[in-house]
């Protein structure tokens, strides 16, 4: 009797919560079934949202269950391990890559491993894939490529790094039959990457051939280019309505100077376009306008999150974040500065940038200096948004700088982070929640509950009105990646075992209430 009206309180929950959630007219199949939103997109969709509809909630999360696992192949024995793509997920296959490069295609519902593209080119990431027309894109250290989304066959392959300086780490963006992906500068091998230009190829996704180029830091290198780099983007473009091109481009180095050119003399003014969010022409490359959030940056403090493109109160705008720790809201416009919040821990240094522009020496900081948001710190992957709402995950680990160019970092165990709300239009800060590990895997949205990953290998979820918690659930190890949500299954993975007991593996969770199996075939059929 117990387990009868258990199964009837279960049906009623399941009705209420098709009833509860939003759809819109898109949502319904011709077969009579819903088509819930799929995680199609490294960000989930073209505006960077990560966000999705579809049966996983507050309500429902708690039923989420492990459903499959697969072992991810790249090594596991250097920085920073395996695995910190975000899965993207395409008539129910899901896509991903691992940090030797190697693409992995995997049915949704049953985990069955469809094919594996090995590429064995090792790469500090956050890289990943995106899919689209049948076909697969992404990258390995040193080339651009494009697969058959079928058999994983290669169709293409360019390569874009023009010396062992220069690298890719990043998931491409991918609009209207154009790849976008950008090179960086390598510290691979440790050194400083001296001479590295970040440069963003818009490439036919057909042909792999080139439709323009744009450096985003002068090749000149601000007149050392022997000594400077800097540049590149990690995460994916945006776009909007129109096609327009927005990127968050990442620092200049050396940073935080040299011994003989202190505090970044080396690479005098401001430094355009590092630390800047840039709107381009996706026809041409030109920029359309740029704001700078950190001009002449020393403390390795990238802008390096993806861009969100959503609306405030009708108001087309940018929403980004980065290793500053600071939350950024911009007319979509115009590219002028609406707000701007700082979240997490800061330690009095937010502006030692400017002085060191201004060649104000003396007036900086002595070193050795422990500093907040640390090299790792901040918000350091992108955050998600809902109609009112941004939710970004910050890491509260600092650095410290024993000399001009050699951070020392606290054991990555230490770190703590929180998981933080603040209102679209003030830049208020609604809530915060904090999180007993650090956060390097960003933050997820499915209706009003909000998911982040924790260095300690735990899944969290939130209710996106409170923060409180509504579920979590232990990964087979380290993780410093996010989750992808594709109806009623949500993706996460351990990628960076610390020890003999853990274990690489690409984890699918499931609602195992009966009427989720039904959601997850619609999803797979969108």
């Amino acid at each position: 009797m117990i387990v009868k009206r258990w199964k009837r309180g279960i049906a009623t929950l399941a009705v209420t919560v098709l009833t509860a959630t939003t759809f819109t007219a898109a949502d319904a199949t011709e077969a009579g079934h819903w088509c819930w939103d799929s995680w199609a997109q490294p960000n989930a969709d073209l505006s960077g949202t990560r966000a999705v509809n579809g049966p996983i909630n507050s309500w429902t999360a708690p039923f989420l269950r492990p459903a499959w696992s697969v072992p991810i192949k790249a090594p596991t024995d250097r920085w920073p391990g395996a695995y910190a793509a975000t899965p993207v997920v395409v008539r129910g296959v899901v896509y991903t890559q691992d940090l030797d490069s190697n693409v992995y295609a995997i049915d949704l519902r049953t985990g069955r491993l469809l094919w594996t593209k090995m590429y064995n080119s090792h790469t500090n990431g956050p890289n990943g894939v995106a899919v689209a027309d049948g076909m697969v894109f992404g990258a390995t250290l040193t080339e651009a490529f494009g697969l058959d989304a079928r058999t994983g066959r290669e169709i293409w392959r360019h390569k874009l790094t023009r010396n062992t300086s220069e690298a890719i780490d990043m998931a491409p963006g991918l609009h209207d039959g154009t790849v976008y992906i950008s090179t960086v500068p390598s510290f691979l091998d440790g050194g400083n990457a001296e001479g590295a230009v970040g440069v963003l190829w818009a490439i036919d996704a057909r042909t792999g051939t080139t439709r323009w180029k744009w450096n985003t830091v002068p090749a000149d290198l601000w007149g050392r280019p022997d000594i400077n780099s800097g540049g590149g983007l990690w995460y994916p473009p945006t776009f909007d309505e129109k096609g327009d091109v927005y990127v968050a481009v990442a620092n200049p180095n050396p940073f935080v100077g040299t011994e003989e050119f202190p505090w970044g003399s080396s690479r005098p003014g401001r430094n355009l376009y590092s630390n800047s969010v840039v709107k381009l022409d996706a026809r041409t490359g030109k920029v359309i306008w740029h704001h700078q959030v950190t001009p002449h940056g020393i403390y390795d403090w990238d802008l390096q999150n993806s861009p969100i493109l959503t609306k405030v109160r009708g108001r087309p705008v940018v929403v980004t974040s980065g290793k500053t720790g600071y939350v950024y809201v911009l007319d979509r416009a115009t590219g002028r500065l609406l707000w701007e919040t700082p979240v997490g821990k800061h330690n009095g240094h937010d502006d030692d940038h400017l002085l060191a522009m201004e060649g104000k020496f003396d007036e900086l900081p002595t070193l050795p200096l422990e500093l907040y948001p640390g090299a790792l710190g901040g918000v350091a992957a992108p955050g998600a948004v809902d109609r009112r709402t941004v939710y970004v995950a910050v890491n509260n680990l600092s650095a410290t700088w024993e000399n001009q160019t050699t951070p020392s970092l606290p054991p990555l165990t230490e770190g703590r982070g929180e998981l933080v709300a603040l209102d679209l239009a003030s830049g208020r800060i609604k809530w915060s929640h904090p999180l007993d590990s650090s956060p390097y895997g960003g933050t997820s949205l499915a209706n009003d509950v909000v998911f982040t990953t924790t260095f300690d290998g735990v899944v969290h979820a939130h209710r996106t009105w409170t923060g409180t918690p509504v579920w979590q659930a232990k990964l087979p190890g380290t993780s410093n990646s996010p989750v992808a949500i594709s109806g009623d299954t949500l993706l996460a993975a351990s990628g960076w075992p610390q020890n003999e007991d853990e274990r690489a593996e690409i984890v699918a969770y499931r609602l195992d209430f009966g009427w989720g199996k039904y959601a997850g075939a619609a999803s797979a059929r969108c």
